[in-house]
């Protein structure tokens, strides 16, 4: 089994920027692809970026240009950089791995509250 850590969440102003990681954990597992998710008050969850073990990344459209992921393999680790945060982007992120080609693993969630 896998287990995922998040962390990086909390509190910014309206044009700031925060930075999540997310730690995979466990033994006999290889990881394909990573990725954040976010689900709003009131809203579904909804993919944030996503970057493959080759280090390809895709990102919604609400959030190009603005947000970075990027991983390390060694650490089995990914993060996410978010600059010019908007009260829009209000949500728990979930962090996302699928690993063994086939098994689906999720973080516990991590609040991101963007409020002047």
């Amino acid at each position: 089994q896998v287990q995922l850590v998040e962390s990086g969440g909390g509190l910014v102003q309206p044009g700031g920027s925060l930075r999540l990681s997310c730690t995979a954990s466990g033994s006999g597992f290889s990881i394909q692809t990573m990725g954040w998710y976010r689900r709003a008050p009131g809203k579904q969850r909804d993919l944030v970026a996503s970057i493959t073990s080759g280090g390809i990344a895709e990102y919604a459209d609400s959030v190009k240009g603005r947000f970075t992921i990027s991983r390390d393999n060694a650490k089995n680790t990914v993060s996410l950089q978010m600059n010019s945060l908007k009260p829009e982007d209000t949500a728990v992120y979930y962090c996302n791995i699928w690993w063994n080609m086939v098994q689906n693993s999720w973080g516990q969630g991590t609040q991101v509250t963007v409020s002047s």
